[in-house]
């Protein structure tokens, strides 16, 4: 098949291959979201369905916010909006609009593709933004980059995070995915981890320091079934946070942000429904973590005529 030919779905759209020396990726037309990525042809996140519901958020981007907003109500300048719940059970709007919608191709390349998106003018969001996803593969990896372009006559409320899972390598189901991602190592370089509620509402912060939340050294993820945010990410010289997963098979995942990102989630999925459990750990790197429209943590605020863009890296190797 031409590589550059896009390959119809029934149901998510269109799907484009990028490839380049040992890395290949998938992308769907559906929200622009990342179905596979492979490196010498190993699974390094866990495949998405390509003619199924999506499960689990699996690859895909989270914008205009990710995570949740309380009661799916914000104020935003002074100006009270409401969104649609689509977390019932905890009365939470959750992770967007772009997900939802079929993209426009841009461009398409043997290594590269952009597709753009507008957001709907609707009364929970009634800002124009013009977003942009290109997915690039090289040498070094996969390159992601989100741009949001604010072609409105006001201020718009913006946060930005990507929603891969991790795979464990296992091949394990249901229950059993426990037990493989509690072999695997996860390093996160935050210092402060976000306290939730039951709604998996932040209700606060607290330092790391000799807790079952301090990831900063790469521990196993025995008895750490987490759905849960860092925040106070340290970002190298090169201006990167870099989160590493490494399996039990000895592969090494990489997953950095720019530094628009300021804070990780991880997702092991425990207790999720055996059918559509990831066999793998989610792990998200984030502009703003959840309540940030209500909080205003993290929120940008994209003035007119203006855009921001976050980047996100992904690159495997093999543990020494």
């Amino acid at each position: 098949m031409d590589i550059n030919r896009p390959r119809h779905q029934r149901h998510r759209g269109n799907e484009y291959i990028i490839e380049s020396g040992n890395y290949r990726a998938v992308v769907f037309q559906q929200g622009s979201a990342l179905k596979s990525l492979t490196w010498e042809g190993i699974d390094i996140v866990t495949p998405s369905p390509a003619d199924d519901i999506p499960h689990s958020c699996a690859g895909q981007l989270l914008i205009p916010y990710p995570n949740r907003i309380e009661d799916g109500q914000y104020t935003f300048e002074g100006i009270r909006y409401e969104l649609p719940i689509d977390e019932h059970e905890r009365n939470n709007a959750i992770h967007g609009y772009g997900y939802r919608a079929m993209w426009d191709l841009d461009s398409v390349t043997e290594t590269s593709i952009t597709q753009s998106w507008r957001t709907p003018y609707l009364s929970g969001y009634p800002f124009d933004l013009r977003v942009r996803a290109t997915y690039t593969v090289d040498a070094e990896g996969l390159h992601v980059t989100v741009t949001a372009h604010n072609a409105d006559t006001k201020n718009a409320p913006w946060a930005c995070a990507m929603h891969p899972w991790l795979a464990n390598g296992s091949g394990a189901h249901g229950d059993a995915i426990d037990a493989a991602n509690a072999q695997c190592r996860l390093a996160i370089p935050a210092d402060t981890h976000v306290t939730a509620d039951g709604r998996l509402l932040p209700t606060g912060t607290e330092n790391v320091d000799g807790t079952q939340y301090d990831l900063r050294n790469g521990p196993t993820l025995e008895g750490r079934p987490f759905d849960d945010a860092w925040t106070d990410v340290r970002h190298n010289t090169d201006g990167l946070a870099t989160a590493v997963f490494t399996r039990p098979d000895g592969i090494t995942v990489e997953l950095s942000g720019d530094r628009t990102v300021t804070s990780f989630q991880v997702c092991t999925g425990t207790g999720f429904p055996e059918g559509t459990r990831p066999q793998g750990v989610a792990v998200e790197p984030q502009t703003a973590y959840a309540n940030a429209f209500r909080s205003g943590i993290g929120l940008i605020s994209i003035a007119p005529g203006e855009e921001v863009s976050t980047t996100i890296h992904y690159s495997a190797h093999r543990a020494e």
